[in-house]
This record gives C-alpha cells, sequence and structure tokens, in this order.
C-alpha cells in the first residue's frame, strides 16, 4: 500500500476510531468485573468451601494468572497475522461462560478448573486490542488512548465489587458469577458484528511488513531494548503490589475492620472506580505531555507517582477507622495506576508493526506471572505465616509488608526513562 492509500484510509477512520476506543473499553470493564468478582466473594467461599487464604490467593491469581500468561502468547501471535475484532469477540465469549460456571462450583478444584478457563478466555482481549488501539491512534496520541482504554480496569474492578457485594448478602456468591457472566455473550455479538478491523500501520502512514516475524525474532528484539526491560520489571512489580493489594484488600476490611460486603462493595467500589479510573487517564495523558517535550517523562511520571504513594498506602494498614482507612487508601490508588497506560504505550512505539499484539503479550506475561500470579498468592501465604501472632490482623501486616515495595517500582522506571529515548529512536531497526 503506498502512501496516499494510508493517507486517505487514516482519514476514513477518524469517525469509527473513537467509537471502537469506546466499544473496547466495555470490554475492557467486563474483562476486570469477570476477573476480580472473586475478591469480594472470597470471605464466603473461604466458609462454604472450606479453603485456606494460601488457597483462595492461589484462585485469584495463579490459577488465573499463569493460563492468562501462557495462552496470551500464542493468542497474541494469531493477532499479528488474523483478524484482531473476531479473537476479540471469540475470547469474550469464552471468560463470559466460564465465569458463570464459577458458580456451580462443588470444591476447590472445580472452582480452579472455571478460573483457569477465565484466564485463557481473557488472555485473548489485551494483546489484539492494544494492536487495534494503536492503528487507530498516532504515537502521540497513544498513551492517552490506551489509558482510556486502561480505565476498564477501575471500572470494572468498581462494578464488580458493586454487583458482586449486593448479590453476595442477598442471594449468595454463586448468583454473583452467573449474573456478571451471562451479559457478556451479547458483548461479544456487539463487538463481532459493529467494529472495524483496521488497516495496519494506519496511524502512523507506514506500511506493513508482509510476514509477521517469528516469536523468537520479537523475543530478541526486545531484549535488545534496555527500555523494555525496566518496562517490563517496573510493571511487574507494581502489578504484584497492586493486584495483591486489590484482591485481598476486601478481606482485610471484613476481618479487621468487621464491614459486611455491602458496604465494602460501594466504598471500595467507588475507590477503585473514581481515583483509580482518574489515575489511569491522568498518567496518560501527563505522560503524552511531558513526554512529547522529554521523552523521559514517559516513564518519570509513573517513577514519581509511585514514590508518592508510598506514605500514605502504609498509612492506611495503620488506621484504625475504616472509612479513614479508605479515605487515605484513594491517594495510593490514584497514583498506583499512572503507570499503566504509559507502559504499554512505549511498548507498542518500541517495535516493529507485526510485533506489537506479541510485543504486548510478552509484557502482560511478565506482569501476570509476577504480579498477578504470584501478588495475591505471596500475600495469602504470608498472611498464613503471620496468623499465629497476629490473629485476624494478619493480612493487615502481610499488605503492609508488601505495599512498601513501591521504591523498587519507582527504580525500574526512572531507569526506563533514562534510557527511553534512543530505544524508540531504534524502532524501525530490525537489528
Amino acid at each position: 500500500m503506498n502512501d496516499s492509500d494510508l493517507r486517505a484510509n487514516q482519514t476514513s477512520a477518524y469517525p469509527v476510531r473513537h467509537y471502537v476506543l469506546v466499544v473496547l473499553v466495555v470490554v475492557y470493564t467486563f474483562n476486570f468485573i469477570d476477573r476480580q468478582i472473586l475478591s469480594i466473594l472470597m470471605e464466603s467461599i473461604k466458609l462454604e468451601l472450606g479453603l485456606s487464604d494460601q488457597a483462595l490467593g492461589f484462585l485469584v491469581g495463579f490459577a488465573f494468572a499463569a493460563f492468562y500468561a501462557v495462552f496470551g502468547i500464542p493468542i497474541a501471535l494469531w493477532a499479528d497475522r488474523g483478524n484482531r475484532r473476531n479473537i476479540i469477540s471469540l475470547a469474550l465469549a469464552l471468560w463470559s461462560v466460564m465465569t458463570a460456571l464459577s458458580g456451580l462450583a462443588q470444591n476447590f478444584t472445580h472452582l480452579a478448573l472455571a478460573r483457569i478457563g477465565v484466564g485463557i478466555g481473557e488472555a485473548g482481549c489485551s494483546p489484539p486490542a492494544h494492536s487495534l488501539i494503536s492503528d487507530y491512534y498516532p504515537p502521540e496520541q497513544r498513551a492517552t488512548a490506551l489509558g482510556i482504554y486502561s480505565i476498564g480496569i477501575p471500572l470494572g474492578i468498581m462494578f464488580g465489587l458493586f454487583v458482586g457485594g449486593w448479590i453476595n448478602e442477598a442471594y449468595g456468591w454463586r448468583y454473583a458469577f452467573f449474573v456478571v457472566g451471562v451479559p457478556g455473550l451479547l458483548l461479544a455479538a456487539l463487538v463481532r458484528f459493529t467494529l472495524r478491523e483496521p488497516q495496519r500501520g494506519l496511524s502512523e502512514n507506514r506500511s506493513v511488513e508482509n510476514t509477521a516475524p517469528a516469536f523468537t525474532e520479537t523475543i530478541k528484539f526486545l531484549l535488545r531494548r534496555p527500555a523494555f526491560l525496566h518496562i517490563a520489571a517496573g510493571g511487574a512489580l507494581a502489578a504484584f503490589v497492586g493486584y495483591g493489594v486489590v484482591s485481598w484488600f476486601p478481606t482485610f476490611l471484613i476481618r479487621s475492620h468487621a464491614m459486611k460486603t455491602t458496604e465494602i462493595g460501594l466504598w471500595f467500589g467507588l475507590i477503585m472506580g473514581i481515583p483509580g479510573g482518574a489515575g489511569i487517564f491522568l498518567g496518560g495523558y501527563l505522560a503524552d505531555k511531558f513526554g512529547a517535550a522529554d521523552p523521559r517523562w514517559y516513564l518519570w511520571t509513573a517513577a514519581a507517582a509511585s514514590i508518592l504513594a508510598l506514605p500514605f498506602g502504609l498509612i492506611t494498614y495503620i488506621l484504625s477507622n475504616p472509612y479513614w482507612a479508605l479515605a487515605v487508601f484513594s491517594i495510593p490508588i490514584l497514583l498506583s495506576n499512572f503507570w499503566q497506560a504509559t507502559v504499554f504505550a512505549q511498548t507498542q512505539s518500541l517495535v516493529r508493526l507485526r510485533m506489537r499484539g506479541v510485543a504486548s503479550a510478552i509484557l502482560l506475561f511478565v506482569i501476570n506471572i509476577i504480579g498477578l500470579g504470584a501478588g495475591p498468592w505471596a500475600i495469602g501465604i504470608l498472611s498464613d505465616a503471620l496468623r499465629p501472632h497476629y490473629g485476624a490482623d494478619s493480612l493487615r501486616w502481610s499488605l503492609m509488608i508488601f505495599g512498601s515495595l513501591g521504591l523498587w517500582v519507582a527504580y525500574h522506571f526512572f531507569a526506563g526513562g533514562k534510557c527511553l529515548a534512543a530505544d524508540l529512536a531504534r524502532a524501525e531497526n530490525s537489528s
């Protein structure tokens, strides 16, 4: 395709790209509703099925994350070669069915198998979605666009907490899975029949390679980019803390502050949805604003936010009043979400066009194995270990200890920012 054809296609994409972005935000919202609803249901599931904190941490973390991360690679290879819209639609249908089936679980094994199914389905969401958005939005708007897409994370957690908390109190945890799972099938049909698959390279007037690079070629390409290595390390550590805390915070409020799930669903849901969503959008917007003048600030914004969030996170666990704890916690929730949009945006900008889906999947693999897989599990293990000394407050101390990793996160984003400009300039280099 020549340059005039690319420019014509780019112009025709303007009226539809905002619709595509809105639909993908809704898809990602359902992604996180179905992923995170388990967090507010854990205490009820624990009581009915007789599970330990370690087992619950495994269910909310590794049982999902391992399959999510592993299956993300072949699905991303497919996305770099095939129709990304159709992949998202099929994946959405699969994870919605598996979420609904979670409500039928009779033991740990049943629930683990359902969570594995949810993980496999959700692996087909973000890599093709990141690639689609990158073809609709140019590099100077990409962090903002991916920030808007990533608002699906706090919205999904918020609605999952709202719905899960209310239905759990009124009808039990099993009905909560049914209610959030079934509507995803209708959304899958909307994606399939209303979204348009764009020309690759559309937003940058770039011609796409005829064939997609091999997986190993993409790996070697990324390993030669120091900025990506720091992005992956910083994102993984941020996710380790973030997923762990978000998964266990409702249980902490139940055990240490005797709050009910309806109350937690309302207040914690609002915090995750409003400050959390504002943090993701603001992080992407500020990264684009400051990064346009100095590329180092694409990642330094996340480093600064991580440092500022640390003391407020620690204070949260010391407070004896649950409402003050929730109010203070809104600050680290806002700041700790700054990294999400710019990390994925810079990864998309660092690679060639047909590497984008795989590059996103590789980043998600690292983030989810270390973050979502190990974070909730590690907090659960430490909570069990501390229980003989601290009783019901063991979870409070476990969350506080793991929440102190913010400085390590900031180091990687700072170091990644220092080498980002040079690596962006080499993005077209195939060596």
